[in-house]
């Protein structure tokens, strides 16, 4: 009976000491899974907040493509626009009353004779009639040209252009801004 005390009592504590481990093992079970579960939260609010922040971006590059895109639109319009206005007043000054046309063509003859003294006149085919009475001149020449003059000096070393278009682009270009933020300002 003393061996089966002795062996109820080996039992015991070896009862005992595996419940204590079975405790321990549950604490640390526990313990484990609690931080796991912390970790897991972490990692779903980390991986939230970069959703929400790839979601903002995302929103701005569609809203920045969009004004992008807009503003584009608006530039090609506002280009469009310019391109007619300036076809539109090359068409009105090379479509002006032959009596305009005229005297304008004999004040930028005035006006080139300061460079070219005895220039060679150039003008566009049927226009000839409006230089009556040229003086001073070299020779007048009716070419296939766009309304407007271009004289040279007698070797042709010197070209002064006259053409409405060239006249017309000259100043657009110089006063490109002034004339856009009329039409659009």
């Amino acid at each position: 009976m003393a061996l089966d005390k002795v062996a109820n009592n080996i039992l015991d504590n070896a009862r005992k000491e595996a419940d204590l481990r079975i405790q321990e093992a549950e604490k640390e079970r526990a313990k484990i899974l609690q931080e796991t579960d912390q970790k897991i939260e972490r990692m779903q609010k980390a991986e939230e907040k970069e959703l929400q922040d790839a979601l903002v971006r995302m929103r701005r590059q569609e809203l920045s493509s969009a004004e992008l895109e807009a503003k584009k639109i608006v530039l090609n319009k506002r280009k469009d626009i310019l391109n007619r206005t300036f076809n539109e007043m090359l068409r009105e000054l090379s479509t002006m009353d032959p009596k305009e046309k005229s005297a304008l063509y004999k004040k930028i003859l005035a006006d080139g004779k300061k460079v070219i003294h005895k220039p060679k006149v150039f003008c566009p085919k049927g226009e000839a009639d409006l230089l009556a009475g040229l003086r001073g001149c070299e020779s007048l020449t009716e070419t296939d040209m766009e309304s407007g003059l271009i004289l040279e000096n007698e070797d042709g070393t010197v070209r002064l252009d006259f053409r409405f278009r060239t006249i017309l682009e000259s100043i657009w270009d110089r006063e490109l801004k002034n004339i856009s933020n009329t039409l659009f300002g």
